[in-house]
């Protein structure tokens, strides 16, 4: 944890300290070594949010661009007499988990149906096997309304006509075809290839933005076909993320 009661006010860790946690009620000791973040840790053996992980430097550089008042904040589930730590909360209700190891679909389902507006923001750079690929045009562009992308690492389409019939032998559609090649690519969105994916990931509801490093993001998003729904990625500026959602 980056914060607890300290004589009453929420504060960080600082040597020597005991506190409370602002969660559970607790005794917490402040833990300052040079080897891990300084933290604050129960004195009894205890996660009192089962929903906890270690906290990282990742965590702490994306907590720190958010108002102190957004983060960790606390909820008490009532039905499973349970108590949960939100990363960051924003005064709009907004939730942001910040996820940095994996996650069961289980665990990612039950934070899901607890927090009623939640965005996750995952560490991409945990992913392996995972490669960003050619931009690709705005799925949702009306010129391919009566287009599937096919489900491959190549970008190549077949058309919903064949997909409805459920044509064996459909033709595949490369963007040079006649009746694809007006549609501009787009530098704002990106197929990509993930060879041992994160079922959970796959499997979400929330929206989801995966942190690479440096000034961007990508938020996984899904066109819902019959051939099978296609994921890509969104190109989002970590700066447009954060004058959304880091508003005191």
């Amino acid at each position: 944890m980056q914060y607890a009661l300290l004589n009453g006010c929420k504060a960080e860790a600082v040597r020597g300290a005991q506190g409370i946690c602002m969660c559970c009620g607790q005794k917490v000791i402040a833990k300052c070594g040079s080897i891990n973040i300084k933290h604050w840790a129960h004195a009894v053996a205890d996660r009192c949010d089962s929903w906890w992980e270690n906290e990282t430097i990742w965590h702490r550089e994306w907590k720190a661009e958010f108002p102190v008042n957004f983060r960790e904040v606390n909820f008490f589930d009532e039905k499973l007499l349970e108590f949960h730590r939100a990363d960051i909360h924003t005064a709009a209700g907004i939730t942001i988990e910040l996820q940095n190891s994996a996650i069961s679909l289980t665990e990612l389902q039950a934070r899901e149906a607890f927090y009623p507006k939640l965005i996750w923001l995952v560490n991409g750079l945990k992913f392996k096997g995972f490669k960003i690929l050619k931009s690709i045009p705005d799925p949702h562009h009306p010129a391919l309304d009566d287009f599937e992308f096919c489900l491959s690492e190549h970008l190549s389409m077949i058309r919903k006509i064949d997909a409805l019939t459920q044509n064996p032998n459909p033709a595949i559609l490369n963007f040079y075809h006649q009746d694809l090649k007006s549609v501009p690519v787009s530098t704002a969105f990106y197929a990509f290839s993930w060879r041992h994916p994160h079922q959970a990931w796959m499997q979400v509801s929330c929206p989801v933005f995966i942190d690479f490093g440096g000034h961007f993001l990508y938020r996984l998003r899904k066109r819902y076909q019959i051939s099978g729904h296609y994921s890509y990625l969104q190109l989002v500026s970590k700066k447009s993320f954060l004058a959304k959602y880091a508003i005191g």
